[in-house]
């Protein structure tokens, strides 16, 4: 049972990374219903970053259409940035590890809020 043996590996942790991809509304959901909750309950005042992945498929003609089809869209930045301001996480940042745009940047801040936490 993950759920229960997850929360083992949480001690020590300087910084989360709350990940979920722009091409999947249920995973962006999930971020606010599952994964910030419990990491604020075992875990609070530790910084969180909201990263955004795939981000290269927000414009994919065939993610798009798979969406449409389920009333859905890819996650916008603004929506992101919204959730992240909402829940108390330090920002959002996102990337694309098939083009590697932002992937530095990703990792960059998340040394910033390791070492400067809020």
């Amino acid at each position: 049972d993950y759920d229960r043996l997850r929360p083992l590996s949480y001690p020590q942790t300087d910084v989360f990374l709350v990940c979920f991809s722009v091409a999947s509304p249920t995973s962006f959901e999930n971020v606010k219903k599952k994964w910030f909750p419990e990491i604020q309950y075992h875990c609070p005042g530790i910084p969180c970053l909201i990263v955004g992945t795939k981000i290269e498929l927000r414009k994919d003609p065939i993610v798009i259409e798979k969406l449409a089809r389920e009333k859905m869209k890819p996650i916008t930045s603004k929506q992101s940035e919204k959730l992240a301001q909402e829940l108390g996480a330090v920002k959002y940042v996102e990337c694309s590890a098939l083009t590697q745009k932002g992937v530095k940047n990703v990792f960059d801040e998340a040394i910033v809020a390791a070492l400067e936490p809020p």
